[in-house]
């Protein structure tokens, strides 16, 4: 007993000299180009042009080919998505992507919200910009900017979007009505990708940054996961008195905290971890390090030889598709690897997936997509400024239960000191909008009405 609690005591002490200094620092804004060739000595036009997601008879038959000549791995019996993506399942989405899944009419409500591109540090930039239908009198919308992550894109929000902009006519009251802002990150969809090497989540934020300057924004919300949430932090730490509040579901915090959970239940319970954040950290091995190895194979290729592997899925949609939907899977619910089916359709339609896969497919962004994962994680751990650094600005925060790593209040409070709101959700996992648009939405909205009344 004496000896835990002596570790406990050395672990604090370590942990609190390591959070502990509060230095207000804020990340350089610096600038950047990255597209082909050196810089111009003109000055970059700065307009913004609609754009339009278009597709070809041409693109839709090179798709069907290249299904028909599939030459897929027979599964292992009752090897479900123990092993990856089950092939028994993939020939069913196979079917229904050749012969059913209608590109066309895909491509019409992607459409449905306004399109834009425009250059930024050499790179032409793609967001869409969707306004309030309506206004209640004497009120302006809160503008917001959503920024999705891999393997996913702007188009996770296509249903949180109308809960954002249009409350009142989606069962909410009209009291925070917002207008959503979602930028494709460089190298993903429809925003072009860096011919240079180093563009990371500092370099994106400064764009996104510089985005909403363009579009009229002096001070605005911002609303992140996965690489969205690292971006929108960093966009914090470099202009925080331009971000009026920042509202994550995923934080990269790990450091020492994760040491903490070698001294097991009972001493973290002394220390004020809560009884939820104990049931969604123990057992430790399975919850924690076994569920940490098991997802992130991809992470380490993607971390070092990003090109390799998107060689091959930008030449196979199969293996593409296989590749992004397994994700949408075991992140949505570690326990789905145990279904035939990978529980794909608890969550999602068929059309909303392959969708996705195709926005991956049609503009051959994969590698490029990949690329990000090297450029912010090949330098080594903590290796970067605004890892060591805290967050001073508002903070919300929405812990759904199956994310990939529970994140604990203390420790989102330790890198966002000004955190006034924290939820644990109720269900969900990595891809909370997608998924959960409504939950994420009331979490938004209430961060938003905390932060409002202070």
């Amino acid at each position: 007993m004496w000896l835990e609690i002596i570790l406990a005591l050395l672990l604090g002490f370590v942990i609190y000299w390591f959070v502990s200094r509060d230095k207000e620092e804020t990340l350089p804004l610096g600038d950047g180009w990255w597209g082909p060739g050196a810089r111009p000595t003109a000055t970059e036009d700065e307009s913004v042009r609609p754009f339009k997601v278009e597709t070809s008879e041409e693109e839709i038959e090179d798709l069907h080919q290249r299904i028909d000549r599939v030459r897929l791995t027979p599964p292992l019996e009752d090897g479900r998505f123990h092993y990856g993506f089950n092939s028994k399942y993939l020939k069913k989405i196979l079917s229904y992507w050749r012969n059913e899944f209608d590109w066309r009419k895909q491509v019409e409500i992607l459409n449905r919200y306004p399109h834009f591109k425009t250059k930024i540090e050499g790179l032409d930039i793609h967001f869409i910009h969707v306004k309030p239908p309506q206004l209640p009198s004497s009120s302006t919308p809160k503008p917001l900017l959503m920024v999705h992550g891999w393997p996913g894109s702007f188009y996770e929000f296509y249903k949180i979007i109308p809960l954002l902009t249009d409350p009142k006519n989606h069962g909410l009251s009209d009291e925070h009505v917002f207008e959503v802002i979602c930028p494709s990150i460089p190298g993903y969809s429809f925003s072009e990708a860096s011919s240079k090497k180093g563009l990371n989540s500092v370099a994106t934020a400064r764009i996104f940054y510089k985005l909403m300057l363009r579009l009229g924004f002096q001070e605005f919300y911002i609303q992140g996961g996965d690489w969205g949430s690292l971006i929108c932090t960093n966009m914090a730490q470099m202009v925080p008195s331009h971000v009026k509040g920042l509202h994550l579901n995923m934080a990269l915090i790990l450091g020492p905290y994760i040491l903490t959970l070698l001294l097991g239940r009972r001493i973290l319970s002394l220390l004020g971890y809560t009884q939820r954040d104990l049931e969604l950290l123990y057992p430790f091995k399975e919850k924690v390090f076994y569920s940490l190895m098991r997802e992130s194979g991809y992470m380490h290729i993607q971390c070092t030889k990003p090109d390799t592997v998107g060689c091959a899925l930008n030449d196979s949609p199969v293996g593409l598709a296989a590749y992004i939907l397994e994700k949408f899977s075991t992140w949505t619910n570690p326990e789905f690897r145990d279904l035939e089916n990978g529980g794909l359709d608890r969550k999602f339609s068929l059309d909303d997936l392959l969708t996705n896969v195709m926005l991956y497919w049609t503009t051959g962004t994969i590698a490029s997509s990949q690329r990000f994962y090297k450029e912010n994680l090949g330098q080594g751990f903590m290796a970067n400024a605004h890892d060591r650094m805290k967050v001073y600005v508002p903070t919300g925060f929405a812990a759904f239960p199956c994310e990939l790593m529970h994140v604990p209040e203390k420790w989102v409070k330790a890198k966002y000191p000004k955190l006034i709101s924290y939820s644990y959700m109720a269900r969900g996992g990595h891809f909370a909008a997608f998924e959960e648009p409504e939950l994420l939405a009331q979490d938004i909205r209430k961060f938003v009405g905390l932060l409002e009344l202070r």
